[in-house]
């Protein structure tokens, strides 16, 4: 397994006809990481979820409920009596409650009796081997979509599904076209693209509409530049740059022709849409609409990895009749196409909210996290400003290509483990050469080549150590250039392992677990166990020039 893949369950439901009165569907395990985990089942649809689903939507959505959820008047008023907020409720803490509820009975529901223990035997695996688990969720029942199924928690006081660190949620689709073969990036390539805005006055060629819409996509554009944060806070040793490209209204086809240079790897698009059988319709501007089936096809071709549409119709059904229509919405319809990522909304967002999640949104992806995790990372960040109690968190949506491992940029474990020259004449700054050394095995040494050494298990680490109290991807050390900040250049641990790395101070052995440290030259470590080997840490000065000595 490479460092890029992780465990995955990907779980499928769809509806069955019976007899019965009651909605019935099949819940089954379309991809699991060990044989014994393909388990597939019949689960009827309990009236309590349609009451607790209602009492949701009538709190938090402005759309009107479809017609296939409304209860006989019996069940609404005994959904009423359990759903209701007493008088001596204040209104947050009744939609926190709500919010629970709902995130609770769609977990039990989904994850049965029999799925249960298949997620908890992937789970297993994945902690055993010191990954994430990613779950996808395929709904190939229309009506089912617009749940928010991102809400699922197990229990009380455990995180919902898209929150915790150790799973990484999206939903997906198996009615895919291939994957094409493309490399991750160095860096953020933005196409920022704002359509036609209904609820601004005027024709898009009159100038003071221009001049609004210059004002808004500068302002998205500085949003998406997460560049001054990454040279000034960042964790990273390589900082990976970000580039934002505008168009204010285009033409399909200069839409396209812009698309077509092959320069973009995420397409941002802010503005009107409609809900339409083939994924929907971007309004770019008035008279000239691009269907999502036309808007795939040309992403595909132009390679780019992840579509985000800042847009409260993104991630909906079409409907006819008052009938969802499967596979219509624009994300399905985009990843049916072969687009790797497509993040929509399941609906309407305020302005201030959106820019909160595309901003953290950004700013993970340039950390070289999957986009997966940078979702799950924006959307705590919207938690966190805007509280439990509000649905914001639980509005963004993110389809993923089942055969796309998550990565849009280059993860930092595949970059070579060379510092860049950055000097014309290419003499490099005076940097640190460091080695472990064993105390227990005389003359074993292991140095850091490069600034970088990956510490576990596995044998694609730079240093292996076959220790059962060692994680597969233990922990690194890294030297990071800290001349910037008036601070001298250093050497940090990061630990990533289950048991921790234990580092010898003057107050004897101390215990880093998911932290970072400064190493000093001299000083102890053993990794996982008090029982593993004594390795000692240790820094020498040296200096390359451009003849490729030792000065």
């Amino acid at each position: 397994m490479s460092w890029s893949e992780i465990p995955c369950l990907s779980i499928a439901i769809a509806p069955l006809n019976t007899n019965s009165d009651a909605k019935h569907f099949a819940i089954w395990v379309l991809k699991a990481p060990y044989p014994g985990g393909y388990v597939h089942y019949d689960c009827p649809w309990p009236d309590s979820l349609t009451q607790t689903w209602q009492a949701w939507h009538q709190l938090f959505s402005l759309q009107p409920l479809p017609s296939v959820w409304n209860l006989q008047p019996s069940s609404q008023d005994n959904a009423l009596s359990l759903l209701t907020p007493s008088s001596s409720q204040s209104p947050a803490s009744y939609s926190a409650r709500l919010m629970q509820q709902l995130g609770l009975q769609l977990w039990q529901w989904l994850f049965g009796e029999a799925l249960q223990n298949s997620y908890a035997q992937s789970m297993g695996i994945a902690m055993g081997q010191d990954r994430p688990l990613r779950i996808q969720l395929e709904i190939r029942d229309p009506e089912l979509i617009a749940l928010p199924w991102e809400l699922m928690q197990p229990r009380p006081g455990k995180p919902t599904i898209c929150l915790n660190p150790q799973l990484r949620f999206s939903r997906t689709t198996s009615d895919v076209d291939p994957l094409g073969i493309r490399c991750t990036a160095q860096s953020l390539k933005i196409l920022l693209v704002l359509g036609e805005e209904v609820e601004t006055p005027g024709h898009p060629s009159q100038p003071e509409n221009r001049l609004q819409l210059q004002k808004e996509a500068n302002a998205l554009a500085q949003v998406l530049e997460p560049s001054d944060r990454n040279r000034q806070g960042s964790d990273n040793i390589l900082p990976v740059s970000c580039h934002v490209d505008t168009l204010i209204q285009p033409t399909p086809s200069e839409l396209i022709e812009t698309l077509e240079t092959g320069n973009y790897n995420i397409f941002f698009y802010a503005g009107h849409g409609i809900c339409a059988p083939a994924g929907g319709q971007l309004l770019l501007r008035s008279g000239t609409p691009l269907s999502g089936t036309e808007l795939a096809q040309v992403l595909v071709r132009s390679e780019v990895t992840l579509a985000v549409f800042n847009a409260c119709w993104g991630a909906q059904s079409d409907r006819q009749n008052g009938q969802a229509i499967p596979r219509s919405s624009l994300a399905e319809v985009l990843i049916h196409h072969g687009v790797p990522a497509v993040l929509g909304m399941r609906d309407s967002i305020t302005d201030e909210e959106a820019l909160s999640f595309i901003q953290a949104f950004t700013s993970a992806l340039a950390d070289r996290m999957s986009i997966d995790r940078a979702v799950a990372v924006a959307r705590q960040q919207l938690l966190t400003v805007y509280k439990f109690n509000q649905p914001a968190w639980t509005l963004p949506v993110l389809y993923m290509h089942p055969q796309f491992n998550g990565e849009l940029i280059q993860p930092l474990d595949y970059l070579e483990t060379e510092l860049p020259e950055n000097t014309p004449s290419g003499i490099r700054p005076l940097i640190s050469l460091a080695y472990l050394r064993s105390l227990d095995v005389s003359n074993q040494v292991w140095p850091i080549r490069g600034g970088l050494m990956r510490v576990g298990r596995r044998s694609q680490n730079d240093l292996v150590i076959q220790e059962r109290w060692v994680s597969q991807r233990h922990a690194e050390i890294f030297y990071r250039d800290m001349s910037g900040t008036g601070s001298v250049p250093a050497y940090f641990l990061r630990d990533f392992s289950r048991y921790g790395t234990l580092i010898k101070s003057s107050n004897g052995w101390q215990k880093v677990h998911h932290q970072e440290v400064k190493l000093e030259s001299g000083i102890l470590l053993k990794f996982g166990s008090s029982q593993g080997q004594t390795l000692e840490f240790a820094i020498e000065e040296w200096q390359t020039h451009d003849t490729g000595e030792k000065g």
